[in-house]
């Protein structure tokens, strides 16, 4: 039994689960906002919550920590000038999940993952 166990395993290994998060992750941050289905946006809204607690530190290991997750410094840069400066009010709550009903190929649960801060344009 799973009884006390955090976290979803999305069908996916360790690894795969791992990366991604962290993809998704750093899409969050380069859009603002991006559609998947529930159980994965809130698997993806804490690590995006914990990476922009970490980025605003603003320090060289809080860099190195943001760049072990997202393996891409552009993205890391994006979190740290843009993101996190722009969030610096809020203590936690930086995401939020809008539910969209199901998806037409599979009858999933859609949501839309986006940053507090986002804007439709």
């Amino acid at each position: 039994m799973r009884h006390a166990k955090r976290g979803r395993k999305l069908g996916r290994d360790a690894a795969h689960r791992k990366s991604l998060l962290g993809t998704m992750a750093g899409q969050v941050i380069v859009h603002g906002r991006i559609k998947t289905t529930v159980p994965k946006a809130k698997e993806v809204r804490s690590v995006v919550d914990k990476l922009i607690t970490t980025a605003k530190k603003d320090d060289l290991p809080a860099r190195r920590q943001a760049v072990r997750v997202l393996k891409d410094k552009t993205i890391v840069r994006k979190l740290f000038e843009d993101v996190a400066p722009d969030l610096d009010d809020r203590n936690s709550g930086y995401t939020r999940i809008l539910r969209l009903g199901p998806r037409l190929g599979d009858g999933a649960e859609a949501a839309y993952l986006e940053l507090v801060n986002y804007t439709v344009e």
